[in-house]
């Protein structure tokens, strides 16, 4: 019996270990890939989240903002729940959302409130992924009238005898009973704008002046600005150290704290009828328009309490009209509508004092114009409107206290008087940030 003999292919174990070579290099080159595409995914996923991260900052402070001018507008807790804000806890929370994000804003209302706001961020191709920050602020109060005049554009001290100076209603010395003295002034009718340039022209600022970064003041022959020895020496131009081009003040936005009141109605004090009467102490009171021209009491607003009004459309006094302002009594006036025309007999103010008539204008009230035959006792705080003070009456006791608009020009005989204690201002004075410092959630 003849035995087969088996040899080994050789070519067989080659292709073999070819094979093995292969698939070990091919689950290389696998994993290779796996680790890059990784590498590439847990990149691409730390630059979206880098940029959410980076999104949520602008995204929280958009609720500082309106927890600020909240604050600002609001001052009682009851006012504060309103324009979607709600009292939960101790705190006032209100939730905005923005295109798929949003952000927590808490108030706490203290003397000096606490605000945080917790922005949310969606990370990119993520379907529930978010990004928070969170932001805590503290805040002071600093009145909007610490100079006479201040406007975010051009000032325009244009006319003949135009002056602005400053006294002091708390001060026995710089002021007669709480009323404007020209002997008694002193010289911080401080004027001042973002913008660049402030025209002085032939004016006499009894004080200093402030224009925006590289701005210029114009000073004509027979202009001056500088302290009472200045002026009292007959210089003209501009005293050495009083201006300087570093004003940079934001004016926050007017948001009226109510948009729907009381309607005025005509009234009887003593034996006189008003044409409209505004009592009580807290009442809040609403118009569409405000418009009255014409001589007697039916073209006239008497105010015998402390007392809001908001004005949705135009105000216009003309003739001999007039808003009169009882001793005792406050009149806070808020516009929303475009224009606004002090004429006929203006703003009779009876107490003297400029905190007794203050007027707000809102972003949408954009002219304000003082021509009356009356002396203007009170503020004006309208950042988006351009301020007119023309004509002026038979004395010296033109315009007391202070404004804050877009623009200011002036035309005719014009006297500016600062009452120096709105600088000192509680009531009405604006909250503004103190610190901000990021940290963990949780008021």
């Amino acid at each position: 019996m003849k035995v087969m003999k088996f040899t080994r292919n050789k070519y067989t174990s080659e292709r073999g270990t070819v094979l093995f070579v292969t698939l070990v290099a091919t689950g290389i080159l696998a994993a290779a890939l796996a680790s890059y595409l990784k590498l590439v995914s847990t990149q691409n996923y730390s630059v979206a989240r880098s940029q959410a991260w980076n999104r949520a900052i602008p995204i929280l402070e958009g609720g500082i903002e309106e927890a600020m001018a909240q604050i600002n507008w609001n001052r009682t807790p009851a006012s504060l729940i309103s324009n979607g804000w709600v009292l939960s806890g101790t705190n006032y929370v209100k939730t905005n959302y923005i295109n798929g994000e949003f952000c927590i804003t808490k108030v706490a209302l203290l003397a000096w409130p606490i605000i945080q706001s917790q922005g949310f961020a969606r990370i990119p191709r993520q379907s529930d992924g978010y990004v928070s920050r969170t932001v805590r602020v503290t805040t002071k109060t600093t009145s909007p009238f610490t100079k006479a005049m201040a406007a975010d554009g051009v000032i325009d001290l244009n006319g003949n005898n135009v002056a602005t100076d400053s006294f002091d209603s708390q001060s026995t010395t710089y002021s007669n009973s709480g009323l404007y003295d020209s002997s008694r002034r002193k010289a911080n009718g401080d004027v001042a704008t973002n913008g660049d340039i402030i025209n002085v022209g032939n004016a006499d600022v009894y004080g200093h002046v402030s224009t925006g970064p590289g701005g210029t003041t114009e000073v004509s022959k027979n202009g001056a600005v500088g302290d009472l020895a200045w002026h009292t020496a007959g210089n003209t131009g501009i005293q050495t150290g009083f201006a300087n081009d570093d004003m940079n003040v934001e004016f926050a936005p007017v948001t009226p704290p109510f948009t729907i009141g009381l309607p005025p109605t005509t009234g009887f004090v003593g034996t006189t009828n008003y044409g409209y009467l505004l009592s009580g102490t807290g009442t809040q009171y609403s118009m569409s328009s405000l418009s009255m021209s014409g001589n007697g009491t039916g073209n006239q607003m008497m105010v015998t309490g402390d007392v809001t009004l908001y004005v949705s459309g135009n105000v216009s006094l003309s003739g001999q009209s007039s808003i009169i302002v009882a001793p005792g009594a406050r009149l806070r006036m808020y516009v929303n509508g475009a224009s606004t025309s002090f004429g006929g007999n203006g703003i009779v103010n009876g107490n003297g004092n400029a905190t007794n008539f203050m007027y707000y204008g809102t972003p949408n009230n954009t002219s304000v114009s003082m021509t009356g035959n009356s002396a203007f006792v009170g503020t004006v705080y309208a950042p988006s409107a351009d301020l007119h003070l023309g004509g002026g009456g038979n004395n010296t006791y033109d315009f007391v206290g202070a404004s804050v608009s877009r623009t200011v020009g002036m035309n005719g005989r014009f006297n500016f008087h600062y009452d120096e204690n709105l600088g000192r201002m509680n009531n009405d004075a604006f909250f503004v940030i103190t610190s901000w410092n990021e940290m963990s959630a949780g008021l």
